[in-house]
Formats: structure tokens, sequence, C-alpha cells
């Protein structure tokens, strides 16, 4: 069906035709999973909160939702220059906004990294995420036009400094997703194998460090390696909830995690869509992520000008990597993250986080206007 007519200049008419409707159809069926899913783990979590109103969760989710279909919607109609302009606007809020939650944030299970506005929390790092991945990658692209200027520095300090507060919280597990997506923005800008080598010898020095200076971390990395001499209920509740809902699932209403593990809404989300919906849902779900990340991926890739082609690929890395790790945690394959599932958790933060993300890859891989009004007119 025809939206616009070719003739048809204006900048929504523009975007129509230029933005990738296939990704934004997918995001959008994630969004309604996440909406699905609340109703049957919200009413638990409202029970074991406190709250008065069974669907509190439910309705805050229905109420990120929409303002994640608008925010994802708006980011793509941006040109190149103005995600650039929204990334700088966003780092630069987000890094006094994390220094903030480092002397005044709420605390819960021994992290500092939230905070409160009201009667909800708010987590910074999660919009800080894709904004540094944008700027980075537009500083090593300025490498084309400026070489006496040590660019690969700079994007290396933003990281750097985002890495501190990470830390100082602490957050590994979003320190491991943003050094991967890093990692990978200067790979597809054209890294030096110095900087590689660099790289690969920091982090696992970074790791070793972190598993020795920090308890919670040494003692997740044990319980997965000697999972009989610890506690690992979650994760054990979770691979059997998985295990009891089969193929198709025990049922809407009928699972057992809700009620067992405090954050089946947001990090355990997938093991209660395994339980009540089975096998078939958590397979479709994992085919939607894969289908936004390789797509975009390869989309990006074959961009010509680098910034967009780094940029682009390093977000569709961020989103598809953050959903990879939830599941596997999930499925028993990899020790508790603390991680959201993108689009589907309950968090504000986290679905505001994933649609800034995807926003800004498909504004960074629409087609070129005059290339897509070339192809409809040659139609």
């Amino acid at each position: 069906m025809q939206v616009f007519e070719r003739s048809n200049a204006s900048p929504l008419a523009e975007w129509w035709r230029t933005v990738d409707k296939g990704l934004i159809a997918a995001a959008l069926i994630l969004l309604g999973a996440g909406l699905v899913l609340s109703l049957a783990a919200g009413p638990a979590a409202a029970l074991k909160t406190g709250m008065s109103d069974p669907f509190h969760y439910v309705y805050r989710q229905l109420a990120f939702a929409v303002a994640s279909a608008v925010l994802l919607v708006i980011v793509s109609t941006m040109d190149s220059r103005w995600v650039r302009r929204t990334a700088a606007a966003v780092f630069v809020a987000c890094f006094f906004l994390m220094a903030i939650v480092l002397l005044f944030g709420h605390e819960a299970k021994g992290a500092q990294r939230w905070l409160r506005i009201g009667g909800s929390t708010f987590q910074p790092s999660e919009l800080m995420k894709p904004a540094l991945l944008v700027l980075c990658a537009w500083l090593l692209a300025q490498r084309e036009r400026y070489s006496d200027i040590p660019w690969e520095w700079l994007a290396f300090a933003l990281y750097a400094v985002t890495m501190g507060l990470l830390l100082m919280q602490p957050d590994v597990g979003q320190a491991v997703l943003i050094s991967v997506s890093f990692f990978t923005v200067f790979f597809i800008a054209g890294l030096s194998w110095k900087w590689a080598v660099s790289f690969l010898g920091g982090g696992a020095a970074l790791g070793a460090l972190l598993y020795v200076l920090l308890p919670h971390v040494r003692r997740r990395v044990n319980s997965f390696i000697n999972p009989t001499e610890y506690d690992t209920y979650q994760i054990d509740t979770a691979r059997n909830a998985m295990e009891r809902g089969g193929l198709f699932g025990v049922g809407p209403g009928e699972g057992e995690i809700k009620r067992l593990l405090p954050d089946a809404h947001n990090d355990f989300i997938f093991s209660v869509a395994g339980e009540e919906y089975g096998l078939v849902l958590c397979v479709g779900l994992a085919i939607l992520f894969a289908v936004i990340s390789i797509k975009g991926i390869v989309a990006a890739s074959q961009h010509p000008e680098t910034y967009q082609r780094a940029a682009g690929v390093g977000l569709y890395a961020l989103f598809g990597l953050h959903a990879a790790i939830n599941m596997s945690v999930n499925l028993g394959l990899l020790p508790p993250k603390g991680m959201t599932l993108p689009m589907v958790s309950a968090g504000g933060s986290s679905l505001l986080g994933s649609a800034l993300t995807l926003g800004m890859a498909l504004a960074l891989t629409r087609l070129a206007p005059r290339a897509s009004l070339s192809r409809l007119r040659s139609a």
C-alpha cells in the first residue's frame, strides 16, 4: 500500500520512504510482547513490593512503552548531524547525572546506579551507552579530515570516563557491554593492531582485577563455575521455569517463577515467557532480536561514510549483545548480570535507552533521500 504520493517531498514522506519499516515493526512487536508479559509478571511484582494496585507495573509498562515508541520514531527521523548533536547533549546530561548517582543515588542490592525521582527510579547509564558510541564513532571518523589530531585518544578518553563511572557504582555488566560495543566501533572505524592488542590485554587485566577486588563479581563467577558449592537459586529457578514451560508453556497466568523471584518482571522476564508461553515464544523473541541486530549491522556496514557505518554497527551490536546476555543468563549459560531484556523487560530507563539506541541506529542507516526518490521514479 502506498502511504504517500511519489511527488510528496515532505519530511514525513521522506522519512517513510527511507527508514527500514521492517525493523520498526519488529521493535514495536517486542514492545507489545513486553506489555503481554507485564500482565503475567506485573501483578506478582506489585504484591511483593506492597503496591495497593496489582496492575501498577502494567500501567507503568504501558506508559513507558508508548513513550519509547514515540521516542524511537522521532529519533529515527533525524539526519546524521542531529543524531550527533542529540548524542552529545544526552552524553553530557547523563555524565552529570551519573556523577550525582555516586553521591546521592538510590542503592539496591549493593549497587548505587539509580536516581530516585518521585516514586520511580532512573538509571542514566541506559541512555549514556548509545550516546557514547555515536560520539566515539564521529570522533574516529574525523581522522579522515584532520589527521594531525589524536582522535583515537579523545574517543578512548570518553570511553574511559564512562567506564570509571560505571565501575564506581559498580555495574560490571554494563561495563562489559559498553566495552565490547566500543571495541566494535573502534574496529569498524579502522583501528590499528596496536590498539586491538591493547584493548584485549587491558580487558583481560581489568577483568582479573575486578575478580580480585569485587566480592560479588568473584562470587558470581565462582558460582557459575562450581554451582554445587554456592547458592544458585535464581539461575536454577529460571532454568527450571524454562524446562517446565516446554514447547507451548503452562498457560497465561499459571507460571510460578514470577512469585518465586523478586526480579521476574525485569531481569528474568525471558523465563516468565518460557514458562507461561513455552519455547515457541522464546524462539520468536530470539528471532526478532536476531533480525533487528543482523539486518541492522549488514545495512550499517554498507554505508559509505565512516561515522554512520561505525556508529550504526556499534548501536545494533549493542542492542543485540544486550539481548543475548539477558537470554543467556535466563538459560543458565552466563552468570547473573542484572541486565534487562531490551524493549521487553519492565523498567522505564531500559525501555527509553533501547528506544534511543534503535532510533539512532535507524536514523544513521536510512536510505539516502536522492537514492530513494530515484528508485521510486524508476519503479
